[in-house]
């Protein structure tokens, strides 16, 4: 089966992003959280890549 790039459903803080990378990835999704703010941090563009994967991402069934 392949996999979907998805929002997570249950591993979510805001909208899921960061746990539907984690799930998909198959990588602790505090590390993709980690990135995200560091880029809110040091250029700003975290907030546009967090809203732009947000409405991309579809739901988690």
């Amino acid at each position: 089966m392949k996999k979907k790039l998805t929002k997570s459903a249950t591993d979510k803080k805001l909208a899921g992003v960061c746990g539907g990378l984690g799930e998909y990835f198959d990588i602790d999704p505090v590390i993709f959280r980690a990135i995200f703010v560091i880029a809110v941090i040091c250029a700003g563009c975290g907030i546009i890549a967090y809203l732009i994967l947000a409405l991309m991402m579809g739901q988690a069934r």
